[in-house]
């Protein structure tokens, strides 16, 4: 075991910042091994397996490329769920949780249906059905992969949702639309302009599709989306979207525009504005 820990740290401390290393660590330990963190802890004179050895310098050897430790070891952890995760998808993230949170917290006693739209992995959906008791969902997508990735995930957590082929630019939606008490969106929303500031295991790495806008029209799913919502939410629906920390208040402006009604901007743990709720128009 110590052997293994001290190749982790010689391999990535000049790369990876100490609790980055500690995080990962763990993950390994758990995907390649099976050991919780104590038992790591209380395992430390064990030595490991040659064959596992190999899996742990193969892990490592992407890492230094900065390949999200996510896809390399095909799954993450969301709200509590096992979603396995690949190139197609982007990587939940904290922030999608408090969203779903929020959802989750205003529905507690209730049964809605549910429609998430640019659903990637699935997460969203997934999580909303397991912690919803009777609520229904589905979800769209504009990628034939990640709707793959989406039902996978759906049949691991063992939850009945159907995902669907969707272009809500182009107006490309299912044929058996109905009306929803949730919808809800984590579109793309990354301006062009941003996408210099951004890490190289996001750029490199994730699916541009589902990430990036148009510096001229940083709004143009969001508007879509609420248009879709316009139609498809019942009377006294809501709308939740996670949005861009900047446009916070263009996006509720955008809803306002639009009909929509108690309209409330929410901020993260990180004190950012980074989701928005709407109230169908009467």
């Amino acid at each position: 075991m110590q052997v293994a820990k001290k190749i982790i740290q010689d391999q990535l401390s000049l790369l990876y910042s100490e609790q980055e290393i500690e995080s990962i660590s763990k993950l390994i330990f758990e995907k390649v091994l099976g050991l919780s963190r104590l038992q790591v802890h209380l395992n430390q004179l064990t030595t490991i397996p040659e064959a596992n050895l190999a899996q742990i310098k193969e892990i490592l050897r992407r890492l230094i490329r900065f390949e999200p430790i996510q896809y390399i070891l095909g799954e993450t952890e969301f709200y509590g769920l096992t979603i396995k995760v690949n190139s197609s998808v982007l990587i939940p993230r904290p922030e999608t949780e408090e969203l779903v949170d929020w959802i989750i917290t205003d529905y507690r006693q209730l049964t809605p249906d549910i429609l998430d739209i640019g659903t990637g992995s699935g997460c969203i959906p997934i999580t909303l059905v397991k912690n919803l008791p009777g609520a229904s969902a589905e979800g769209w997508d504009i990628s034939t992969d990640a709707l793959i990735v989406a039902k996978e995930n759906a049949k691991i957590n063992k939850v009945n949702i159907g995902f669907h082929y969707a272009d809500v630019l182009s107006q490309t939606f299912p044929s058996h639309l109905h009306k929803y008490d949730i919808i809800v969106s984590n579109p793309p929303y990354v301006t062009d302009s941003e996408q210099s500031l951004m890490l190289n295991n996001v750029t490199d790495y994730e699916p541009h599709i589902a990430l990036f806008v148009p510096d001229k029209d940083p709004l143009l799913f969001y508007r879509s989306i609420a248009d879709i919502a316009l139609i498809q939410l019942k009377q006294g629906g809501n709308l939740y979207f996670e949005i861009n920390e900047k446009l916070g208040r263009e996006t509720a402006d955008l809803l306002v525009s639009k009909g929509f009604r108690n309209v409330i901007l929410k901020k993260d743990i990180n004190g950012k504005e980074r989701m928005i709720k709407a109230e169908s128009p009467l």
